[in-house]
């Protein structure tokens, strides 16, 4: 195996720091993961860095674990990014051919999507991602490919993603103190449609909402294209919060009740609601119980709050009335809890299912087919897709991998 062949996505979230190994599979069945690992993190805060040497050990931590089941060595990854700081527009662009030959070429399709991507933003600012949603000719729309064809006036629509320079720097800073370099800053929801979402659902119309830690990412397809996105600065962390204060106990044992004995719907606590559920409280010694119902009763209105800001948050868009006949595709830790399909459901007015990978994009071992792992295994994935082609955008930054070659060499002479 060509070691360029080799990829590695990584995916800095609130909690954790999950990083995948891939490589193509020689029958072309998409991609083979060779490795992944999980360690905890906390130099990030809801996609922000807010320690740059914390988040530089999480990184290298992740990445060597990853490496050693792996049995490969990389030196650059895919960063996938999220957060409040995203921002996203949708833009239309036009652009007159004034040659004698009027057939369009691929010139001519960059040319138009530069000017669609013209947008004022701020000088801390800059554009990640731009997607084209579809393509005109002489006024003509719902052109899916304009190459070769002839025409006067192409026209292109597209979705734009812009992020803050400085929080993009400090999460390359972060890869690069880890000894890494970014081949590629990648919006993460981005990837996990790709990942998660069938064509037929893009096509025909749908939502994607991604819950993690401390956000919420919420995308939706129409017509085969990205309509809108939007970071949501809310996530399941909230609900662990409500439990250790309701339970007064610890995050992290709060976080463990959540996984363990959660439920989204009440459907699910019939005939188990005064099953007593034992814990250990703020002194770490005072064995507590709390019956199921109680429980229930602390997780069940937080869970209907996050998932009606997510209905109100596509009803406030300009997509309000964009039908979606295939409902919401859900993701992310806070998606894993049970019943959480059924109250998104019936919060959302939608048919709803857990995101599972569709045929064709990745074989990996069964301990890495996880929640826990899907935006790593998007990442590592998203190069291959169209719509990263499409997307035209990439943040390169240089020179983390020098850094580790020569951390790698002091250590072999000591």
């Amino acid at each position: 195996m060509a070691k360029t062949d080799v990829v590695a996505g990584l995916d800095l979230g609130s909690g954790k720091v999950t990083c995948v190994i891939a490589a193509p599979d020689a029958e072309g069945q998409g991609m083979r993961v060779l490795g992944g690992a999980s360690v905890p993190c906390r130099g990030v805060k809801g996609g922000v860095v807010i320690n740059i040497q914390d988040a530089a050990r999480s990184i290298r931590q992740a990445v060597e674990k990853a490496e050693a089941q792996a049995g490969e060595m990389v030196h650059s990854v895919y960063l996938g990014v999220r957060g409040a700081h995203l921002e996203s527009y949708n833009n239309h662009g036009a652009y007159n051919i004034a040659r004698t030959d009027k057939e369009i070429t691929q010139e001519d399709v960059t040319a138009v999507i530069e000017t669609a991507k013209a947008i004022p933003i701020s000088n801390d600012r800059e554009i990640l991602h731009v997607i084209p949603q579809g393509f005109g000719l002489d006024r003509q729309r719902g052109v899916p490919d304009p190459v070769g064809m002839e025409g006067s006036l192409l026209e292109v629509d597209v979705h734009i993603v812009t992020a803050s320079s400085n929080h993009l720097n400090n999460l390359n800073r972060a890869a690069s103190e880890a000894g890494f370099e970014v081949l590629e800053t990648i919006y993460s929801p981005l990837a996990l449609g790709e990942f998660l979402v069938t064509p037929e659902e893009r096509d025909l119309g749908s939502m994607l909402v991604d819950l993690g830690g401390q956000t919420i990412s919420v995308i939706v397809y129409s017509e085969g294209a990205v309509r809108f996105t939007k970071e949501i600065e809310l996530g399941a962390d909230a609900i662990t919060r409500d439990l250790a204060i309701g339970l007064q106990t610890h995050m992290p044992t709060a976080e463990n009740i959540k996984v363990e004995f959660g439920v989204a719907h009440p459907s699910l606590v019939n005939g188990s609601a005064d099953v007593p559920i034992s814990f250990k409280g703020l002194d770490g010694r005072t064995e507590k119980q709390v019956r199921m119902q109680v429980l229930t009763e602390i997780v069940l209105p937080r869970v209907e709050e996050l998932l009606t800001i997510v209905g109100e948050t596509v009803q406030n868009s300009n997509y309000a009335d964009v039908v979606l006949p295939c409902g919401a595709i859900l993701t992310g830790g806070g998606a894993m809890m049970r019943g959480f399909p059924d109250a998104a459901k019936q919060v959302l007015n939608m048919s709803s299912r857990l995101g599972l990978p569709h045929s064709g994009i990745v074989q990996a071992p069964e301990n890495l087919m996880d929640s826990a792992y899907s935006t790593a295994l998007a990442l590592v994935c998203y190069p291959q897709t169209s719509m990263s082609r499409a997307s035209g955008i990439s943040r390169r930054r240089e020179g983390g991998r020098w850094v580790r070659w020569a951390r790698g060499l002091f250590k072999d002479i000591l």
